[in-house]
């Protein structure tokens, strides 16, 4: 399973690189794992900032609105009990509720080899063999791109997360950059061009390989 294959410096390269088929070529019948994946990746990742105030926590209220008898209206103790205006919220978010979603490692694994498949089989694949921007620079970047022509979302799979690398691509629009051992379906389903170096590729056949 061949793919096309770049240099450090856009040029095609004279020895394209082959995908894994265990990795990339893994046959796709149901999406329903990969949705599983991919929620759970956004659940997992949702910060719980949403909180209301109950009866208890909003101020006022601490005088009885009228007395408990003899005024023909309904009995309240408080002026903040929730079906009054400006009263409390009766099951409003806390601030603590638990949204995080889990997968088995096994399941985790085969989604992403899914998802991989997927892209490995729309020609979003792309593998280069090294990638560094000795100098940093976002110019850099943005000229080995345009020379391969990617000019949409996309992911880099690198080895090791360099200072240079982290620098020159970290102000580019739709450009993220992973280490190979984090690669996720939320990720790879997202991207319209999927960039891994030679030795991220390795990494990735030993993480999610036959033999893993």
């Amino acid at each position: 399973m061949s793919v096309a294959t770049y240099t450090n410096s856009g040029t095609k390269a004279v020895t394209a690189a082959k995908l894994d088929k265990s990795v990339f070529g893994v046959a796709v019948s149901s999406h329903d794992l990969l949705k599983q994946a991919y929620l759970a990746y956004q659940a997992n990742a949702r910060v719980n900032l949403s909180r209301t105030k109950t009866r208890g926590l909003v101020s006022g209220g601490g005088k009885k609105p009228w007395k408990q008898k003899g005024t023909g209206r309904a009995r309240f103790g408080s002026s903040r009990n929730p079906i009054w205006r400006g009263g409390g919220i009766a099951f409003g978010p806390t601030g603590s509720e638990n949204y995080s979603k889990k997968l088995n490692t096994t399941a985790k694994r085969l989604a992403i080899r899914q998802a991989l498949s997927v892209a490995a089989d729309s020609d979003k694949v792309i593998v280069v063999e090294n990638l560094e921007f000795k100098k940093g620079k976002t110019s850099q970047a943005v000229k080995f791109f345009e020379k391969i022509g990617l000019t949409k979302r996309t992911l880099l799979v690198v080895e090791n997360k360099t200072p240079e690398l982290v620098r020159a691509t970290q102000n580019i629009r739709d450009v993220k950059l992973v280490q190979a051992n984090y690669v996720n379906v939320f990720d790879a389903l997202n991207a319209d061009h999927i960039v891994i170096t030679v030795q991220a590729l390795k990494l990735i056949n030993e993480w999610l390989g036959a033999a893993s």
